[in-house]
């Protein structure tokens, strides 16, 4: 058991709620820390999630209006520009992880981190959906000597539920940032105007019109592969599931070309796909790497450093809590 409560700022919001029950259902006695503006929704969550408290804080102060209050780790699940967190999370010596910062405003945390390594476990946490493309794309890879090209497609169903920090930072990234990040041919290249314009097919072979997008997933996957081509693209309509009259689900397309272990050419293509939408897969992912870094998993806790959420989660692990939470991996037909 963990001996301080793990706190989750913004633990009232959609992702928050998926990660505290995630956690909750894993480790029964691992306490918890339900931390917001709105006291009212942060008791009222900790109550549904059982065994949890909720906290007001004060994200303009440098305790976060908990004085002297033992944590043992920290998860901001929206936008802190005031990098508070992560401030907080350094002072007491415990892990951090955000979800939120696009790849244009990482500055602000790895600075913090430059300027005092030893301080804490850092988690770099915006992939998309918190590891669901990052893992099972790794694992993808392991097929191929060399990746030469990554694509990932992206699909979220315009009736998924976004809670507002989410729908804000969608917003921010998608229509307030004026570039997204690829590579090409081996270089780091801004896709704008009408090459940020792209399609995918969907898992019904459906195309989609999509927009570049680059969450951290582009970098850390180049970095990981060598791939000198990797691109993601999001599309927001109707997904496959909902097309063929069920409810929505979320999807995510991961297609890979290169070269098998023998030389010869290989493509592949895969999808992540799971019924309830974006925010479990993102609450599957912020859980796992908490307790990855605290040692809830029975390894021992993850030393200070900077990480990003691929390199915390074992694949067969995540993969199997993935299937756990009703989570699909699709082999689809290459074109």
């Amino acid at each position: 058991m963990l001996p301080e409560p793990i706190l989750l700022i913004g633990g009232s919001g959609t992702v928050g709620r998926w990660t505290a029950r995630f956690l909750r259902a894993a480790h029964p006695d691992a306490p918890l820390l339900i931390g917001g503006r709105d006291l009212t929704k942060a008791e009222t969550a900790a109550v549904e999630v059982g065994g949890a408290e909720g906290v007001r804080l004060d994200m303009a102060s440098d305790d976060l209006g908990l004085g002297g209050r033992p944590v043992g780790a920290v998860a901001v699940l929206f936008t802190d520009e005031r990098v508070a967190g992560l401030r907080f999370a350094q002072s007491r010596g415990v892990p951090h992880v955000s979800i939120s910062p696009g790849i244009i405003e990482m500055a602000p945390e790895v600075s913090a981190y430059i300027h005092a390594p030893q301080a804490a476990p850092v988690v770099l946490g915006t992939e998309w959906l918190v590891g669901a493309t990052t893992v099972p794309t790794l694992e993808f890879a392991k097929a191929f000597g060399r990746v030469h090209d990554i694509a990932i497609g992206a699909l979220l169903d315009e009736q998924d539920a976004f809670g507002p920090a989410a729908e804000a930072d969608l917003e921010r990234q998608t229509k307030t940032m004026p570039a997204a990040l690829a590579r090409r041919d081996g270089a780091y290249a801004w896709r704008m105007g009408d090459d940020a314009k792209a399609t995918f097919r969907a898992v019904d072979g459906t195309e989609m019109d999509a927009s570049a997008l680059s969450p951290y997933d582009v970098v850390g996957l180049a970095a990981a592969t060598g791939a000198p081509n990797v691109r993601f693209d999001l599309a927001l309509g109707v997904s496959s599931t909902r097309r063929r009259g069920g409810p929505m689900s979320t999807e995510i397309i991961i297609e890979l070309a290169g070269d098998d272990h023998q030389g010869r050419p290989l493509r592949t293509r895969h999808a992540v796909v799971h019924p309830e939408g974006q925010m479990p897969l993102t609450g599957l992912g912020v859980s796992m790497v908490l307790e990855r870094l605290v040692g809830l998993d029975g390894a021992p806790p993850v030393p200070a450093g900077l990480y990003f959420p691929y390199q915390l989660l074992a694949p067969p692990t995540y993969l199997a809590r993935l299937a756990q939470i009703g989570g699909e991996i699709l082999t689809l037909e290459v074109s």
